[in-house]
């Protein structure tokens, strides 16, 4: 079996569900993703933020430094930080000579080794984190900086700072609490929401499920309601469907109750008849007549049940094509006449209607210009090139007696011919009428055609 052809089977997901699950998945990447990102940017403002504080320290150093009498650097011990004078504060000082030796170093480095990074050339900075006795993590930075003591007498010193690594952890782990509580929250929020959207975005179908139910159990006939724009092709097919398959059914019905009344006279004709001798000539005519009524109305009902009418979701028919096979066949019965038929139909002409009633129409329409031509029968037809959005116009001209003004009346009923000496049992056209007028809304009109001949009009509306 074929992909096209597969029954349908139950889904796994539904279409929430599904939608819940796309969604949240990008959700969550999103608000991932976003976490990861302020909290790269907050560890590098942070870290941005302390090299800076060690730089301002720096500065602090050498505006408090000054040259001893001994031609040396001395650093004052009361400083304008205080956490430099407290032991283990967290905050820590050095200068070093050029020979690395501590020239001063603050108090509250009492115990401590830190491993400062060597610097580089005289005015430039090093910042980097190191790791000092203990296992303990620091913030570091080294200045180089050449004092000049009198002439041609230049020191260079490294001015060193240091911070605990420990005050930036917290800082960064109390920014990682608070974010990604928010944004859990957030998620959360933004979840519910995105429910809630989804139960109204998709309580349209939901209403359609359930209104099929109801009209599955009885308790409606058809889907009823306003419905968003991308849900009206299938509302209106479905409701074609439906009033297509009822409309169906009650021809069957109807068709069948017609013809159980329609035989019920003649064959009281023929029991009465068969009462009498069978051998008088009046008994058989009657007979005959009767048998041939019982045909016509067979051949009338059944041709009004067939009628499929105006089908949803069908394919659009092309018009040229089916005359023109119409044609191949009539051209086959009616050989004897040598007939020229006229097609005046562009093909890209389409009409959605069931093909099996446009066949009928144009059948019937064509049977009967061919059965009264003398050697022409022209058909003229226009509508959309989609098969959608217009009516469908139909003209059916032959070059016979035409049809008397009189009988124009009367040709469209069951039974009735123009000329009873011609063969056929006077539906066609009724059956013609009936299809246009009560099945598909439209209108058949009769008349006379340019050479005198008859012309029959049809026009079908597209919805």
């Amino acid at each position: 079996m074929s992909a096209a052809l597969r029954p349908v089977s139950a889904a796994t997901y539904s279409l929430r569900a599904r939608l819940l699950i796309v969604a949240s998945a990008v959700l969550a990447a999103f608000l991932g993703l976003t976490g990861l990102t302020l909290d790269r940017a907050f560890r590098d403002s942070a870290r941005a933020a302390v090299e800076e504080r060690l730089r301002g320290a720096v500065y602090m150093l050498l505006g408090a430094a000054e040259a001893d009498p001994r031609g040396g650097l001395s650093v004052p011990d009361l400083l304008p930080d205080p956490r430099l004078s407290t032991p283990e504060s967290g905050f820590y000082a050095r200068v070093g000579d050029a020979l690395d030796i501590d020239v001063w170093r603050s108090p509250s480095m009492v115990g401590l080794e830190i491993p400062f990074p060597r610097s580089g050339d005289v005015g430039s900075a090093r910042f980097d984190e190191v790791t000092g006795s203990a296992g303990r993590r620091y913030f570091a930075l080294t200045y180089g900086v050449a004092w000049e003591f009198g002439p041609g007498h230049v020191e260079q010193y490294a001015i060193e700072v240091a911070e605990n690594h420990a005050s930036f952890d917290l800082q960064v782990r109390e920014y990682r609490q608070a974010l990604w509580s928010w944004l859990a929250a957030l998620a959360v929020g933004l979840l519910a929401m995105q429910g809630a959207v989804l139960h109204w975005a998709l309580a349209p179908l939901a209403r359609v499920a359930s209104q099929v139910r109801a009209i599955e159990s009885g308790r409606q006939s058809e889907l009823a309601g306003r419905y968003p724009v991308e849900l009206l092709p299938l509302t209106t097919n479905l409701n074609g469907l439906i009033r297509s398959a009822r409309a169906h059914l009650q021809r069957y019905r109807n068709a069948l109750a017609d013809l159980a009344h329609s035989l019920k006279t003649p064959l009281a004709v023929m029991r009465t008849t068969l009462e009498g001798d069978l051998g008088d000539p009046a008994v058989r005519r009657a007979l005959h007549e009767q048998v041939q009524r019982i045909d016509q109305t067979v051949d009338y009902q059944l041709q009004r049940a067939a009628a499929s009418g105006r089908r949803a979701l069908a394919a659009p028919v092309a018009v040229r094509t089916l005359i023109e096979r119409i044609l191949a066949s009539l051209a086959k019965v009616y050989a004897h006449k040598n007939i020229a038929f006229e097609v005046a139909i562009h093909p890209n002409v389409q009409f959605a209607a069931d093909e099996g009633d446009l066949m009928e129409i144009c059948g019937n329409l064509l049977d009967n210009a061919c059965k009264w031509c003398r050697s022409r029968v022209r058909i003229e037809a226009s509508g959309s090139s989609r098969g959608e959005g217009d009516t469908l116009f139909l003209s059916v001209e032959d070059d016979g007696p035409g049809i008397p003004a009189a009988a124009s009346a009367t040709v469209l009923l069951r039974g009735v011919r123009a000329d009873p000496d011609t063969t056929g049992h006077g539906i066609g056209l009724a059956v013609v009428r009936e299809l246009v007028e009560e099945i598909y809304a439209g209108r058949l009109e009769l008349g006379t055609a340019t050479g005198g001949g008859a012309l029959v009009r049809v026009t079908i509306p597209a919805t």
